[in-house]
């Protein structure tokens, strides 16, 4: 899951900027595909003269902390990719409303992981497609875990 904070000012985001900024990074998310529930955002609130950046006060700064688990992105050259590409969503809600902000994203290991109690499908399995199509987490057989494109005779990878 990619799991989203962020702290921001009070009165920065409408109930409405809230819901399209979640939107526009979940659809991010689906477009890999990721089960649009993996997406989970907080928003928290920080008190005027409660936010400091180099030991200055800043009331106009936004830190977006993003923990993702259910993918790691390889290599240096998709990192800055991935890291641009959420830059430009989040811009229209921060930098065009004169804002500083920060975004930080922390990979911690998809099986230290679970979702109502089910460890997440492997990448492109047969059950984390079902996932995708009917959006929750649900329990999923061996046989399930193998990659779509793999056919093999009924009841064997089920042994």
């Amino acid at each position: 899951m990619p799991l989203w904070k962020v702290y921001h000012p009070v009165g920065t985001f409408t109930a409405e900027d809230k819901q399209a900024l979640a939107k526009q990074v979940t659809e991010v998310y689906a477009s890999i595909p990721l089960p649009k529930f993996y997406v989970v955002f907080i928003f928290e609130e920080v008190a005027k003269d409660s936010c400091f950046v180099g030991g200055e006060l800043h009331n106009k700064f936004i830190r977006f902390k993003v923990d993702q688990i259910a993918r790691t992105v390889p290599g240096p050259v998709l990192r800055e990719w991935w890291v641009r590409t959420l830059d430009q969503i989040i811009a229209p809600f921060v930098k065009d409303r004169g804002y500083d902000w920060e975004l930080s994203i922390d990979e911690t290991p998809v099986d230290l992981w679970s979702l109502q109690g089910e460890l997440a499908p492997p990448f492109e399995s047969v059950a984390e497609k079902r996932w995708v199509k009917e959006n929750k987490a649900s329990p999923y057989s061996l046989a399930e875990k193998l990659p779509v494109n793999l056919v093999l005779a009924p009841g064997i990878a089920d042994r």
